[in-house]
């Protein structure tokens, strides 16, 4: 049913105008910083897994110290979602992200200065806050700034700099780890994440987050820098929008109300499957490469950065067809991929470093897909006054199952060895193919048509 433009709030009629103006030069300034964000964040999450073949023969390390050393940041990671996620909601997206990366930062380069494990540990924890606070709210921040036909492969574009900062990584551990030593990896991202954090603080504010707080004049503000950006305009949908969307303000707690509650802890279970086996197999390729196959280090960083670059080459193919497939489908697809390879590599024994490149390096590319994807669907299944929060909190969920898939590795590699540690990994992601069949398809709908 069509309404006329007298009868719409006008919180709702600046979103119209919005959805009328196609992705365009103005919306490369907020992706192309927020990316930069996004993408030191991704370096600052992996550096630990680049870092430690160096750290288990200087300081001696054993698997579970290993595993605890991985688990320790995504544990911080938990609490830097939830708080964000939170601050967000209250003082802007682009405040909080900018907050969220001064922190990783300056933990980043104390990390670089630690003197033992133990300090290297708290330091990693506190980091872990800042790197846990920064993705999802700025994944929340460029979904708001898009039309609902492009959303989806504008966002997955964007999203596909986060494996290019695990990539980045993996690169950089293999030049800068063997000639100046594992602080220099703490050091080369700590910089970086000062100076961007400065230009976030700088970037407009979402026009949708300014709508649900009344500060109408201040997103018309911004959606005129956004229509003078092109003449081009899209022709108006039929008008589905529920006109308490723009302007309602809600707790957080509503991502488990009646409506919400299914899509919540079906996306719970994604995040949680998806980053279980992502970040177990991401985080330990290179300590197994060392520790299990006995390569050397610049071998074991080596093997460990090709699983990285056919992440990058699978997620920017999930960003040409996201639109196209739907959500359900690319989920659903790399969970089976996934769940096929994992158990295949535990079937054979990974005898061989070889197997566990080929099987393993194609497990982590392939749902890395799913890891990127969930940063585009998670905030398109709630409303804009619970977005960065719901996407937050449903992050902390990947957050627990960062720190729990690591540490697990270590236990049951040392009780069950190296075989029972990839059927362990097929199980989960079986049971994450079984969530998708009741997720919510969201393409190429507008965000206020998705959630009332």
């Amino acid at each position: 049913m069509n309404t006329s433009t007298a009868e719409i709030p006008r919180g709702l009629q600046l979103i119209q105008r919005m959805e009328r103006v196609p992705l365009c030069w103005w919306h490369r300034r907020p992706r192309i910083t927020m990316g930069s964000a996004t993408f030191f964040d991704a370096f600052g999450a992996l550096t630990i897994a680049f870092v430690l073949p160096a750290l288990i023969g200087a300081w001696k390390l054993t698997p579970s110290q290993i595993g605890t050393m991985i688990s320790v940041g995504y544990l911080g990671q938990i609490v830097g979602a939830l708080f964000f996620g939170w601050l967000a909601e209250r003082v802007g997206r682009t405040k909080s992200v900018a907050c969220a990366m001064a922190l990783d930062g300056v933990m980043s380069l104390c990390c670089g200065l630690a003197p033992s494990f133990a300090a290297l540990a708290v330091f990693r924890t506190i980091q872990g806050c800042g790197l846990g606070g920064e993705v999802p709210v700025a994944a929340a921040y460029i979904n708001e700034l898009c039309e609902a036909k492009g959303r989806g492969r504008f966002v997955m574009l964007y999203e596909t700099i986060f494996p290019c900062g695990v990539l980045g990584a993996s690169l950089m551990g293999i030049l800068m780890v063997p000639r100046f030593g594992w602080p220099s990896m703490f050091f080369l991202g700590g910089i970086p994440a000062l100076i961007i954090a400065v230009l976030v603080w700088r970037l407009p504010e979402s026009p949708r987050w300014l709508i649900g707080q009344g500060r109408l004049e201040e997103a018309e503000g911004v959606v005129k820098q956004v229509e003078a950006a092109t003449p081009v305009r899209i022709a108006p949908a039929a008008s589905r929008l529920a006109v308490s969307a723009a302007a309602a303000k809600t707790k957080w707690s509503e991502v488990l109300s009646p409506f919400y509650r299914r899509r919540t802890l079906i996306v719970w279970i994604l995040w949680s499957s998806t980053y279980f086996v992502y970040y177990g197999i991401g985080t330990w390729l290179p300590s197994l490469y060392r520790t299990v196959y006995h390569l050397s280090v610049s071998d074991s960083l080596r093997w460990g950065s090709i699983a990285n670059i056919l992440q990058v080459l699978i997620v920017a193919t999930s960003a040409l067809f996201v639109d196209k497939l739907g959500r359900k489908l690319w989920f659903g697809g790399a969970f089976v991929v996934s769940a096929g390879l994992m158990l295949t590599l535990g079937l054979l024994g990974a005898k061989t470093a070889s197997e566990v490149v080929v099987l393993g390096s194609l497990t982590f590319a392939v749902l890395g897909s799913n890891a990127t994807m969930l940063y585009l669907y998670t905030p398109e299944i709630y409303p804009t006054r619970m977005r960065a929060a719901g996407t937050g909190l449903a992050t902390s969920f990947l957050r627990a199952a960062s720190a729990a898939g690591p540490f697990l590795v270590g236990l049951v590699l040392k009780s069950g060895g190296i075989a029972a540690v990839f059927l362990v990994f097929g199980a989960v992601t079986i049971i994450g193919s079984l969530a998708t069949f009741g997720a919510t398809e969201t393409r190429r709908r507008q965000l206020e048509e998705i959630n009332p």
